[in-house]
């Protein structure tokens, strides 16, 4: 059985597979103190109550905070006496090798994102990924990742509006039933909600333009499903697409003479 865990920089995804079968998938926040006794207690009881068996022999991770991976690294010693494969670090190997600046290490977690895509949907696809940060991944015909687009995510962007005008309350994202409120929270809310709905055509239009090729656009991440209420925005929306690629990597390096890890 693999462990996946995709550790972002507000929540880590831990997700338990059998064969290509997704068992079970659960979601914590992201905490560098955070020990690897805490870490198979927390995780070892949801298993439990889930009905899984903690029979964890293989287990890769993608992280985007370093400080996180050590105790990470510790639990798959310590718990399922076994060396995780880190994506991004220099024995992992990558289907196909990113295609971006000398120099330039694509984060992990677009990595993943690319190999996950071009497993599900070939190439020539732009994948929109809702976390801290909303990440466009343009995935070339072979499955090369090839660059994309940083934006500051939506929850983020709510912070930051809480925090630097004092007036106007923190509030929840959902999509509002009109676009012009008549109260504060309605009209963050609008702001928000359609100002990204700009943001996600616009960005994806000139995505296109400039790859000049017929492209798949796929959602993923934790607010996918709520922007893919706007109509035509994603051709698919894929929740785990990020720990699907974690997978696929996972499986070429096992098919491709990796290392024995335990």
């Amino acid at each position: 059985m693999l462990l996946t865990i995709d550790c972002g920089n507000t929540n880590t995804v831990f997700s338990v597979w059998d064969g290509m079968e997704v068992l079970a998938t659960w979601r914590t926040s992201t905490e560098h103190m955070r020990t690897a006794d805490q870490y198979f207690v927390w995780l070892s009881t949801l298993m439990r109550i889930k009905g899984v068996e903690l029979n964890i022999s293989d287990v890769v991770i993608s992280s985007t905070v370093p400080r996180v991976v050590f105790n990470l690294r510790v639990l798959c010693d310590r718990y399922f006496q076994c060396r995780p494969l880190v994506v991004g670090k220099p024995e992992c190997l990558l289907p196909v090798a990113p295609r971006v600046d000398e120099g330039v290490k694509p984060g992990p977690d677009r990595l993943a994102n690319a190999a996950g895509a071009f497993e599900r949907f070939g190439g020539d696809v732009v994948v929109v990924d809702f976390g801290t940060a909303t990440n466009f991944d343009v995935v070339a015909h072979d499955g090369a990742y090839v660059g994309g687009v940083i934006a500051p995510g939506v929850n983020l962007s709510l912070e930051a509006l809480h925090q630097g005008a004092a007036a106007l309350p923190h509030v929840d994202i959902s999509r509002p039933d009109k676009v012009i409120g008549t109260n504060t929270v309605e009209c963050i809310q609008s702001g928000v909600f359609w100002g990204y709905i700009g943001l996600i055509e616009g960005i994806t239009a000139r995505i296109k333009q400039e790859y000049g090729k017929p492209m798949t656009v796929i959602g993923t991440g934790g607010l996918a499903p709520l922007f893919a209420q706007a109509e035509n925005l994603f051709d698919r929306v894929e929740d785990d697409l990020t720990l699907h690629g974690l997978r696929v990597i996972h499986a070429y390096n096992k098919t491709n003479g990796i290392e024995d890890r335990t």
